[in-house]
Formats: structure tokens, C-alpha cells, sequence
């Protein structure tokens, strides 16, 4: 059937007319030409990370690609030395001049978790600076004593105990300008678990995680068996703690 000009102008008038309402509610969220409220669309879910605190598992093994943060900023592939970067660690030889002066390189591994590479921890690529920062600055404290109050009195110590040690880290991101002991670590920070790092800490004893590495002094679910700062295997359950981590982390 044929139309004339004028009424198929009509007619496409009257369908827009009509149309209008409803597109409009759509665009706006208004409501529809029947008058209910539309529905808004659900907003997307953002995952939010979180390291991992617990773990059945005392493998540290780590067979991943391995980097190295130079002296001039560049991430480059790591090569391992000949010997042990962290030879000391096996006897607690290691100066109060070794702390001073960072001698341990600064590793990275690709992802979220801190890996165990030659007896220290590489950073992972995808956390914050500040995360890194700590990992570095806990390398640097491998292979030294246990020392009752070491860290306290000066950051830069012969040997470290369970809250200098987790002071020391968190003082290498700038985190903590004086050192704090186990009592106080129960109130520093923010409350909970982070989703980065996490301080365990009672008035007897303190210790960290670390993006899936634990920063203990106590050999506690440790195979090793071997006392003094080192990064080991996260533990089974952590109570008996006050749970707390850096605000933001």
C-alpha cells in the first residue's frame, strides 16, 4: 500500500512523539512513560588485594624470573654471585657497618608476592613503593644476631630484636621515625589485618608479613630452626597477637 508524503511525515512524527518519554527515562534514570523508577545499574565490584597472612605450607622455594633494582633506577635481570650475597648469614657476621650501608641487592619478582631468593626476599613489581621499601630495608638485617634490645636505642645496631627488627622495615619506607617495642606496636598503625603488611604483636614478641613472607626473629614454625632476623614461612595461625598494619597498607 502507498502512502502519500505528508502522511508518512505524520506518522513518523507521532511514533518519535511517543518514543521520547521512554528514551529520555532511559538516558536519565528518570522515571518510564508508565511512571515506575528504573533500575540503576549495579556499580562493578573492585577486587581489593590481600596478601596472604597464614599458611600450611613451610616452602619457600621460588624458580621465577628474579630482577634487579640498579643503583641508577633500571630493573634489570638478576644474576646470582658466585658466592652467597648473604654468606654472613650462616654464622651472624655481618658488622653494624653492613646496616649502615645497604649491601644486599634489591630484588624484585613479577606479581603481588614477595618470593625468598638466596637466603633474602625480592619485592614484588605490582606492590607500592613503601612495600618494596620495607622488604629492601629487612634485607639488609639478614644474618645478624638476635640481640635483646637491639634497634632501640639507635636504628643502626650489631644486631637486632623482634619489635627492632619490624622497627627497622618499617623505618627503610619512612614509615616510623623512632623505634617501637612490642607493647607499642599493639596501638601503632591502623587496626587489623593490611593488605599488604600486617604486625603481629603482644607485650612479649613482634613480627611481620610481608606481601606473603614473614619477618621474624623467632624461629617458630620455621624449618630452619635458625634464630635472629630472617624472612621465613608464614605460620599456621597467628594468635595470641594484636593485629595491626601501616595505614594505607
Amino acid at each position: 500500500m502507498r502512502f502519500s508524503t505528508p502522511s508518512v511525515i505524520a506518522c513518523s512524527l507521532a511514533v518519535m512523539g511517543l518514543a521520547a518519554p521512554s528514551a529520555l527515562a532511559a538516558n536519565t534514570g528518570g522515571a518510564s512513560a508508565g511512571g515506575a523508577p528504573s533500575t540503576p545499574a549495579p556499580a562493578p565490584k573492585v577486587k581489593i588485594h590481600g596478601a596472604p597472612i597464614t599458611s600450611r605450607s613451610t616452602n619457600l622455594a621460588y624458580s621465577g624470573p628474579v630482577y634487579e633494582k640498579s643503583i641508577t633506577g633500571e630493573v634489570v635481570p638478576y644474576v646470582a654471585p658466585m658466592s652467597p650475597s648473604v654468606a654472613s648469614e650462616t654464622t651472624g657476621g655481618a658488622s653494624a657497618a653492613d646496616v649502615a650501608v645497604p649491601t644486599k641487592p634489591e630484588l624484585l619478582v613479577p606479581g603481588t608476592r614477595a618470593r625468598y631468593v638466596n637466603g633474602i626476599a625480592a619485592a614484588p613489581m605490582s606492590a607500592p613503593a613503601a612495600v618494596q621499601e620495607i622488604v629492601w630495608a629487612a634485607d639488609q638485617l639478614i644474618g645478624l644476631p638476635y640481640i635483646y634490645g637491639g634497634g632501640h636505642a639507635s636504628f643502626v645496631s650489631p644486631g637486632y630484636d623482634c619489635s627492632g627488627t619490624v622497627s627497622f622495615a618499617l623505618h627503610g619506607a619512612a614509615l616510623l621515625s623512632t623505634p617501637e617495642d612490642s607493647s607499642e606496636f599493639e596501638v601503632w598503625g591502623s587496626s587489623g589485618i593490611g593488605r599488604w603488611v600486617t604486625i603481629f604483636s603482644n607485650p612479649g614478641h613482634a613480627y611481620m608479613t610481608v606481601a606473603g613472607l614473614r619477618l621474624d626473629t623467632s624461629a617458630a614454625d620455621d624449618p630452619s630452626n635458625e634464630q635472629g632476623p630472617r624472612w621465613r614461612p608464614l605460620r599456621p595461625a597467628n594468635q595470641g597477637f594484636t593485629v595491626r598494619h601501616p595505614t594505607g597498607l
